[in-house]
């Protein structure tokens, strides 16, 4: 099954299974493109977010004007913070960044659960290392990029490029199928 991309200077459709890299200056602004990713010739959609709660989530889903009624989102952050939770039928939440186990077992859920076209964002890569090791993580992508290709569906993971060394980036990129690279003046560039 082929998705559209949606996402300025890169191929108009990438085939399920596959992954793409989103890699961005640690202060760029992500939110053009991920909504971008996740509003195009979509059935379902799972936010994982490791950087921010749920609420800011359904800001972003709401401002960027994205669907919020197909969308599941994953939050890692409330719990550790002691946050108010209020689990719905489109919130679900996990006990930290690093609780690894229970990411790729929510996205299995969602994906096994699902139907139709399916976009999982991984938001983000580098806070995910932040709170555990870059081993840890990238063994958790890993198992993510495995989900996505079992089940035809597609996936869209930030990292922060000047955060990790230059070799961990490249092992990154060599991972993934495509690669979309944003600029700190915004402009996008990309590598399938």
């Amino acid at each position: 099954m082929d998705y559209q991309l949606g996402i300025e200077n890169a191929p108009d459709t990438i085939e399920g299974g596959i992954g793409v890299l989103l890699l961005h200056p640690s202060t760029g602004e992500t939110d053009r493109i991920d909504t971008d990713f996740l509003a195009t010739d979509t059935d379902h959609m799972l936010i994982v977010s490791t950087r921010t709660t749920a609420r800011e989530v359904e800001q972003k889903l709401e401002y960027y004007e994205v669907d919020e009624d197909s969308a599941t989102i994953l939050d890692t952050l409330s719990i550790e913070r002691g946050y108010t939770r209020r689990r719905s039928d489109n919130v679900r939440y996990v006990s930290s960044p690093d609780d690894f186990d229970s990411i790729v077992d929510a996205t299995r859920e969602f994906l096994e659960s699902h139907d139709g076209k399916l976009r999982v964002t991984i938001d983000s890569v580098t806070e995910m290392a932040y709170y555990a090791d870059e081993e840890r993580t990238r063994e958790a992508v890993e198992e993510l990029l495995a989900l996505l290709d079992e089940h035809d569906a597609v996936g869209l993971f930030h990292l922060a490029e000047e955060v990790h060394d230059e070799d961990v980036v490249a092992g990154y990129r060599d991972r993934f199928d495509g690669v979309i690279e944003l600029s700190e003046d915004g402009t996008v560039e990309s590598e399938f």
